[in-house]
This record gives structure tokens, sequence and C-alpha cells, in this order.
């Protein structure tokens, strides 16, 4: 039999996670990246048990684990700095077999590309196009270096996806979710925050979370309408100045990571999900991550689906010889998860968003009176995810 081949469009973390766990399964892999180099100009990014479970799956967890933090425990404060909610990440291990841990991205693009063939990777591969010659050939990638004709295409590129506009022209359009985003980091501190936090007022919201070596990772989010920038006139780094105006008097620690932040390194993005698509598969092509089912981040989970459909997808072509029957599979199991932490997430947004006094007032109130136990059994259906085939195996059951 000969060697299957795959053609990975987009070296995101989903991308390089796909080509690991296929050709950890025998795969000739590629993977197409449109940048001059495999890197990530990103802030944080936090990897959930579920995130961990697909990097075990991978052989990474552990790699992973010693770049990262763990904070021992983190919650959300009002806008007067109260807690009105808090989670013991020791809870969170015992219930769910990892605990919650927050690296930089490109430190988690650095594993997954060093796990690959260095010449399976191709920077500055642009893809122009992506077709089916014939309903029973196999795809046709067109891209800066040339053709691949491969068993497989795999459309990990992201929320504008080349491949999704290709194959699946009348989908919809990804939606604005009505805000605004800022991630930043911040210097070595001497004495960084014990806890991580997300502070919600009216309309906006300010989180810390730690990283390595006493850096923090900072995220923002303000209601505004799409497109809306930050004014020139402020002098320096406008986006800079605009954090400082809206969260420069927030309560402690919040002024002082502000400070810490090297003010050209602010990183804005207006935040968009993606509306269902009917199917993430079109013949011998599947997506996977943003492009198949972007979401907003407030659960945190955007790279941890795009991890779980990449070890979920190598999984149901090992499984058969028969790819059509294989990407069935792939996309039974991934639609409707992704779409029900696609819809969680942006209702968490819009409560987090609130402003109308009264409504934030009840929200707030909502919030105390809700026992951690609560929210973390809630999260159940979301962290209580294991690899098709696998069993999940922790202290806890995710049921007290």
């Amino acid at each position: 039999m000969s060697q299957r081949a795959a053609t990975i469009v987009g070296g995101g973390i989903g991308g390089l996670a796909a080509a690991i766990a296929l050709h950890r399964r025998g795969w000739h892999v590629e993977v197409l990246e449109r940048a001059p180099e495999f890197t990530e100009i990103g802030a944080g990014i936090s990897l959930w048990p579920n995130a961990l479970r697909a990097l075990e799956a991978l052989g990474l967890a552990d790699a992973v684990r010693e770049l990262g933090a763990v904070e021992a425990s983190g919650g959300v404060r009002d806008r007067r700095g109260r807690w009105m909610s808090r989670t013991d990440n020791a809870e969170l291990t015992r219930r769910f077999g990892h605990p919650l841990v927050v690296l930089h991205r490109a430190d988690l693009l650095r594993v997954l590309a060093d796990a690959l063939p260095a010449d399976s990777l191709r920077p500055g591969s642009e893809v122009s196009a992506v077709r089916h010659e014939r309903e029973d050939d196999g795809p046709v990638v067109e891209h800066a270096k040339g053709e691949s004709r491969p068993d497989l295409v795999v459309g990990a590129d992201g929320l504008r996806s080349v491949v999704r506009g290709a194959l699946w022209p009348g989908a919809a359009k990804p939606r604005y979710a009505g805000y605004t985003g800022w991630r930043m980091i911040t210097e070595p501190l001497a004495a960084p925050p014990a806890e991580g936090a997300m502070t919600w007022g009216r309309g906006e919201r300010f989180g810390y979370t730690a990283l390595a070596g006493g850096r923090m990772y900072c995220f923002a989010t303000a209601s505004l309408p799409a497109g809306t920038a930050a004014d020139p006139a402020a002098g320096g780094s406008p986006e800079y100045a605009e954090l400082l105006r809206r969260f420069g008097a927030w309560p402690d620690p919040i002024p002082a990571l502000l400070a810490a932040v090297p003010e050209d390194s602010v990183l804005r993005h207006d935040l968009y999900d993606l509306p269902p698509l009917p199917s993430f598969v079109h013949g011998r092509v599947a997506l996977l991550g943003d492009a198949a089912h972007a979401m907003t981040p407030n659960l945190g989970q955007g790279a941890c689906q795009a991890l779980e459909d990449a070890v979920t997808l190598a999984q149901c072509l090992d499984g058969t010889p028969d790819m059509t029957a294989a990407l069935r599979s792939y996309d039974l199991l991934r639609r409707p998860r992704t779409r029900a932490i696609t819809r969680r997430s942006a209702r968490l947004g819009t409560i987090g968003q609130l402003s109308w006094p009264p409504a934030v007032l009840l929200r707030d109130a909502a919030a105390r009176l809700m026992p951690a136990r609560v929210t973390l059994r809630s999260m159940t259906p979301v962290l209580g995810w294991t690899p098709p085939g696998h069993r999940m195996t922790a202290t806890g059951d995710g049921k007290r």
C-alpha cells in the first residue's frame, strides 16, 4: 500500500498539530504557510485540560507544560476589584486530570514545528486556489511554489480561510462579535500577582494571567463598532494610550500591569466568530480550527478546539482505509461539539460586555451567588473531552 499524502494549508497551531498527528501515522505531510517563517506574533494562550489531553495524544504535553505557567487560582472580579467567583487550579486538575497552563503562542508553535521533519515545513507558500478537477479525483492545491495533488487537503488557514472560500463559496461570512480586543505581555515583574483574574466593567473587561519568567499575559475588550481605530492624536502608541485611558484607573494590579507593558507591543483585533457550516468536509478536503469554527476568546477554547480537531481527524483516518467514511466520522464528531462551544463562548461574551447599569448589577449578583463547584461542573462538557478511543483519567469524575 502506497504512502498517503496530506497537504495542510496553514502553519498555525491546528495545522501543525494535524501534520504531526498524520505524520506519526505514516502519512507524508507538507505544511503550506504563507508567512516567510513558522512563528507567531501573538501574545499568550490558555491550554485547558482538554487541550493538554490532545497534546498528550501527540506526545507533546510534557514539553508544553515545561514552557508554561500554572496559577494556583483565578476568577472574576467586579469593577471595584471585589471577587465575584474564584476557581482553584488544584480542583480543576483533580476533576479533569490536568491544570490550566498558560504560555506564549510562539513557544507552543515552536514545540509543534520542531516535532515535524524540516522538509515538511514550507513557508512562503501562499495558496491561491483549491479545487477538485473531477468528483472522484483527489484535490489540487495551487500555491506560490507550485502545485500539490495529495490524497487529502486540510484547511487550517484561519478566519479568512482561502480553502473555505474556494470550496464553501456560499458559506456565511464571519460575524463581528460587537467588541474589539487587545492582547499584551508585560516585562518580567519583581512581584507578579499570585492569582489571575478577569475584571468585568460596563461594556469593558480586563484580564490577566501568569506566564513563565514573571511575565503576565493581559487582555482587554471594549464594545465598539467594527473597524474603530485608536485616536492617533494621543501620541506615541495610540493603542497603548487608549488602554491607559480606558483601564488606567481600574483596580490594582491593572495600572501596574499596564505600566509594565512595552508600548509598541500591544496587539488589537476586532473579534469575530463563524456562523455554523453545513459540513467541515468537501470531498477529500477537511476544515479545522478557525477555518471551520472560529469562536470568540471568552472560553479560551479557540486553540484548544483546533488541537482536538487535529487529533480527531487523524484518529478517524487511522480507523479505516475508506477516506470518505473517515471524513464523515470526523465531521459528525467535531461539528456538533464546536458549534455548542462557539455558542457558549458567544453567550459568555454577551454577558461580560453588558453595559446597562441594572443589567450589570444583576449579572454581578448572579456571579457572586454561583458556587465554584457548580461553575466547574458546568465546564465538564468542554473540559472533559478525550480523544476518540481514550478515557479521561483524573482523581475526580467531574460530577461533584
